[in-house]
């Protein structure tokens, strides 16, 4: 009797597959026994639509935003979009390049297949041409800038190499 309340509470008519605690909740305002809350936490563990459905626990801790920069094209951001079609000269692919103050960016086309001295080649002979070289970058964990060779240039260069966390928009989320 007690699993089909809870049945009925967790995901029969208008639940939406709760978690434990508003399970809990909706079954708080009619019902008690002792150890409900056990209960509703083995159910709701072993049902089948919540398993297959809703995403396991991430690391939801705050994180640090990037600080602000005093002027533009002090702190770019740059990322890759992949999976375009093939133009007429090649390209499919473009390196985005936003500046943290001011939100202007640049796009720039290249190919998928090519090494970190081409990416360092483009930024560059399109970036630092025309905007002098940033202080520091932030960039996701892209092979072509974890790479061996783009560590040991920026550090020559006495500038930041700085890497955002997967799938955080709130550091990397303006490329």
């Amino acid at each position: 009797m007690r699993e089909n309340i809870i049945r009925e509470r967790h995901s029969g008519g208008l639940a939406g597959h709760f978690g434990i605690e508003k399970t809990l909740y909706q079954l708080g305002h009619f019902y008690y026994w002792p150890r409900m809350w056990r209960d509703v936490q083995r159910y709701v563990r072993r049902c089948k639509v919540c398993q297959l459905a809703k995403g396991h626990n991430q690391n939801t801790t705050l994180y640090t935003p990037p600080t602000v920069p005093s002027r533009p094209w002090d702190s770019v951001n740059i990322d890759f979009v992949l999976g375009l079609p093939r133009t007429q000269r090649g390209f499919d692919s473009v390196m985005v390049v936003v500046d943290q103050f001011s939100k202007m960016a640049h796009f720039i086309p290249c190919r998928k297949t090519r090494d970190t001295p081409h990416v360092a080649h483009l930024f560059f002979s399109k970036i630092v041409r025309l905007h002098a070289l940033p202080r520091s970058i932030v960039s996701d964990r892209d092979v072509k800038f974890i790479g061996h060779f783009w560590h040991t240039l920026w550090k020559k260069l006495e500038k930041q190499l700085n890497f955002s966390s997967a799938y955080h928009p709130q550091t990397d989320g303006e490329t």
